[in-house]
């Protein structure tokens, strides 16, 4: 992977964890400015458009974040092609992902982040209480600070 390299974050409506990974690894990329590295997220059954959900906006406002201007976007065959790294929240969602065509380019987001053939799903916190929002952002960012330390490698 080079300077730069495109990573999409996908997940189901694209309003919960799939915003909160991309903007955790932005909060990383932000901190190496001359990395130039785009960060997005998608959603296999997304509602273009919707904002984020409520929880996930509130959580990422408290670790400094803003989820505000962020809008859902269905992943298509075109969102995948603009992708040089796919990484899904489970292993359903890189089914869906491989068969638009991502191939050896999705893998699921702990997978990736353990460098292993498999890892486990990440949890869905939609519809639930903010305790549940905060328990998947807690979940994600090991999960994304391994992640940036696998690309930073490949960015060298």
């Amino acid at each position: 992977m080079n300077a730069s390299r495109h990573v999409l974050f996908v997940c189901s409506g694209n309003t919960c964890r799939s915003p909160l990974a991309a903007a955790l690894l932005r909060a990383h990329v932000g901190a190496v400015p001359d990395r130039a590295l785009t960060v997005s997220s998608a959603g296999t059954s997304a509602w273009d458009g919707s904002p984020a959900s409520e929880g996930a906006y509130l959580v990422a406002l408290e670790r400094g974040m803003d989820l505000g201007p962020h809008r859902a976007r269905v992943l298509t065959t075109e969102v995948i092609r603009s992708a040089d790294l796919v990484l899904t929240m489970t292993a359903a969602q890189a089914v869906r992902a491989h068969e638009l065509g991502a191939a050896a380019r999705v893998h699921t987001l702990a997978a990736y982040a353990m460098g292993t053939e498999r890892g486990p799903d990440v949890s869905d916190p939609f519809g639930g209480p903010l305790e549940g929002y905060r328990a998947t952002l807690e979940e994600l960012e090991p999960l994304i600070a391994a992640t940036w330390e696998r690309i930073q490698g490949r960015l060298r």
